[in-house]
């Protein structure tokens, strides 16, 4: 079975608030509507509400069990224009800008998502990245521990065995260019840890360069080869369970034959479930790479490295898509303790 409808079924028993920013989008709509349809939680769709019930009844759509926000008219407005003048006021904001700042849905979304108010947050239907990932990264924290803030795809095969059951997760597809050392580091076991999360399995994490296990000092080999080490460290310090190598090539990290061939003998070489890219371009290549010519099921970006979970989308992102990501960032603000019990 593929993850999402894994998911679905712990949301199932876990229901969850979902915000999207983008409300009137028939994208939004038909997931929102799926969201309540499967009994996975509360949808909040935030914008002009006569704009989203039109767009609603375009598509015939019926929007019970969907709560419509308009920010300009909640009550939350003035206290939420406080608590972002009070967190950015070492950087010259005004109470006045942060009012207007919160009429902004994405604004307005991220705040329900750090009061409390939503448990996950999923946007970038219409909107470029930068909008949704500024007030992200301006008002969630990082993880402890976590200095960078970047972005995982999930890619999802429905008859391939690699990864988990065909599930793998690669990082980062959408937000750092060219990761420092430290950087890879964080991005590693931050994937990690919503890989274990995700899956219910110890995360296998692979960082992965154009040679495997080379004697070659070259500096882009030197640089995952170091990242690797500080990862490895990282997670002993942390007792975080994972599994990590490099650097590896991709067929190395993938197919356990592969890797035997090339004399790696590890737990991640051929089982890797999650791929850490040295940098943006390469990781974005791959991700579009496998979903456009092996036909998998992408969802994503995914923001790690922050303390709630939220999704920002591709413009491109049809509604199973903005569905897929929402299953994955609302059974992140599941406990682990309650998705497995026996663990």
């Amino acid at each position: 079975m593929s993850l999402i409808p894994k998911l679905v079924a712990k949301l199932q028993r876990h229901p969850k608030r979902i915000v999207f920013p983008e409300g009137g989008d028939p994208r939004i709509l038909q997931a929102a509507r799926q969201w309540v349809t499967h009994k996975l939680g509360v949808p909040f769709l935030l914008g002009n509400r006569a704009a989203i019930k039109a767009a609603a009844a375009k598509l015939d759509l019926k929007l019970d069990g969907i709560r419509i926000i308009e920010p300009e008219h909640s009550e939350e407005l003035d206290g939420f224009a406080i608590t972002l003048e009070q967190m950015r006021r070492g950087k010259g904001l005004r109470l006045t800008e942060a009012r207007t700042a919160m009429r902004d849905t994405n604004y307005f979304a991220t705040m329900m998502l750090f009061t409390g108010q939503a448990d996950a947050l999923v946007s970038g239907a219409t909107m470029t990245a930068a909008s949704g990932l500024r007030p992200l990264f301006q008002i969630v924290p990082r993880l402890e521990n976590v200095r960078t803030a970047s972005s995982l795809m999930v890619i999802d095969f429905d008859e391939k065995t690699v990864g988990s059951d065909g599930t793998l997760f690669f990082a980062d597809c959408g937000v750092i260019p060219e990761p420092t050392m430290d950087q890879l580091c964080d991005i590693a076991l931050s994937t990690a840890l919503i890989a274990g999360h995700l899956t219910g399995e110890t995360p296998r994490v692979a960082m992965l360069s154009y040679a495997s296990k080379s004697v070659s000092d070259h500096p882009l080999l030197v640089k995952v080869r170091t990242a690797t080490d500080l990862a490895r460290a990282k997670a002993k310090a942390a007792m975080l369970p994972l599994e990590i190598d490099g650097e590896l090539q991709a067929d190395a990290a993938l197919d356990h034959v592969v890797a035997s061939a090339k004399g790696i003998a590890s737990a991640v070489a051929g089982h890797a479930n999650v791929l850490v890219f040295p940098d943006l371009n390469s990781a974005n290549i791959a991700y579009k790479l496998v979903q456009h010519l092996a036909g998998a099921n992408t969802f994503g970006q995914i923001i790690t490295g922050l303390t709630r979970p939220a999704a920002e989308i591709s413009r491109g992102a049809s509604a199973h898509d903005v569905f897929g990501a929402a299953a994955i960032v609302g059974c992140q603000a599941i406990d682990r303790r309650l998705l497995y019990r026996s663990v």
